[in-house]
This record gives C-alpha cells, structure tokens and sequence, in this order.
C-alpha cells in the first residue's frame, strides 16, 4: 500500500503539507504487518521505519511539523529580500550581526501601518518603546546569500505587544530567528500607559488572524501577560 503523503490525504494529518521540503513524502505498508509503516523520499532517498503505534505522535510531533509545514506561511508579514554584500560581512567571512539586526528592523514598518503607530499617533503622544529582544541564530549568511524576512503578531494585552521575526534561506529554512517585547508609552509621561479600547481591539484582531496560520513549532524566549 502506497499513501502519498500531501495535503490531499487529511487521514494522515489534516492541515499538514510538505510545501517546505519541496518532495512528496510517501508511507509504505511493509508487507502483511498491521501497524508497521516506514516514510520514504524518493528525493532524498531516505527510509524511516517505526511502528504505527507511533505514527500518531510523529505526525503530532512539532519536530515534524517544523520540516512539513511550510514555515513562511506561519509569519504573514513579509519584508524585502536583502541580498549580502561584502561590506556586510566581518572578519569571519559571514555577515555580521549588526547588519542582521538592521533586517530585523523591517518588521516595524508593518506595525506603523497595521497597528496604527502612525505619525498622527505620535503627535498625539503616544508611542513604543522597546523594552527586551532575543535573537538566535542557527545559519550563516556569507556574500551574496538573499535573506528574506517574515514576521508575525505572536501575543498583546492592554501594554505590551510581542513579535516575532525569522530570516529564511532561498531554500526557505529559518537561519535567524528574532523577538521582541515593546511596551506602549505616554510620552509626556514617558511611562507604558495602557492602549485606548479601540486600538487594542485593532491589535488583538491581527493577532487572531496571525494566529489562525498555524502554531510556531520552536520554542519562543520571551513572554508577555495573556489578556
């Protein structure tokens, strides 16, 4: 028995795919044997066997999804493509992290539009500050490597809001991952004050939507208060 294994069979795992690692993924019955099964790439070549027993863990398992879910469709916020060049790059030969970090700062230009921290916002006196990051890098990025940033809403309540953000490869794999937490401020006061009722109600609607891409399969670093 052959089942291919794409989001056309939902007995499997329903809203999985295999968008990320660009092959199908198959699941072979191994002769007569009940619960035993083994996944095959043709691409890659590669076997797996294990117990049905255990197919249902596997499938679950966020490892896995982190492989076949198609990671860029969990961060709704897409920046531009950035290209390395030399003089982004240190004395190791790969680009250095300031210069990452500067990609990174993308992921403001879509909360001054969506969140609504326009300049009339901060004329009004209002504005945010940021009060903890945490970046993780797992790949290098050397001379003429193209990045391209994600980002997504991951939580808010009534004085903070959390991002995050992930630097993909052309192959689409996460080589740097990034979180902030930023407080709203009064300016006059210079003190976090909580959102008005409306623009909360504004920055919780994107969250939900940004949430209903699918859970993040990595471990997040920083926390903020559930509303």
């Amino acid at each position: 028995m052959i089942l291919p294994f794409k989001e056309e069979s939902p007995s499997l795992c329903s809203g999985v795919s295999s968008k990320v690692i660009n092959e199908p993924l198959y699941f072979f019955r191994i002769g007569k044997k009940p619960f035993s099964y083994f996944l095959y790439s043709f691409a890659s070549n590669e076997k797996h066997n294990f117990l049905f027993a255990n197919l249902h863990f596997f499938l679950h398992n966020s490892f896995f999804k982190l492989f076949c879910i198609a990671m860029k469709d969990l961060f709704p916020y897409k920046g531009k493509k950035v290209t390395v060049t030399q003089d982004m790059c240190d004395f190791n030969g790969h680009m250095n992290v300031n210069f990452i970090k500067e990609v990174f700062e993308q992921g403001w230009e879509f909360t001054l539009k969506d969140f609504g921290f326009d300049e009339s916002y901060l004329e009004q006196g209002y504005s945010s500050f940021t009060l903890e990051d945490n970046y993780r890098f797992k790949k290098e990025f050397l001379v003429g490597d193209d990045i391209f940033p994600a980002f997504r809403l991951f939580n808010v309540n009534e004085k903070l809001f959390h991002m995050i953000g992930a630097l993909f490869n052309k192959e689409g794999t996460i080589s740097a991952m990034y979180e902030t937490v930023e407080g709203h401020i009064d300016m006059a006061k210079r003190k976090i004050i909580p959102m008005d009722s409306e623009r909360l109600d504004r920055v919780i609607k994107i969250k939900k939507e940004h949430d209903s891409r699918g859970e993040i399969p990595y471990e997040l670093r920083l926390r903020i208060r559930n509303l």
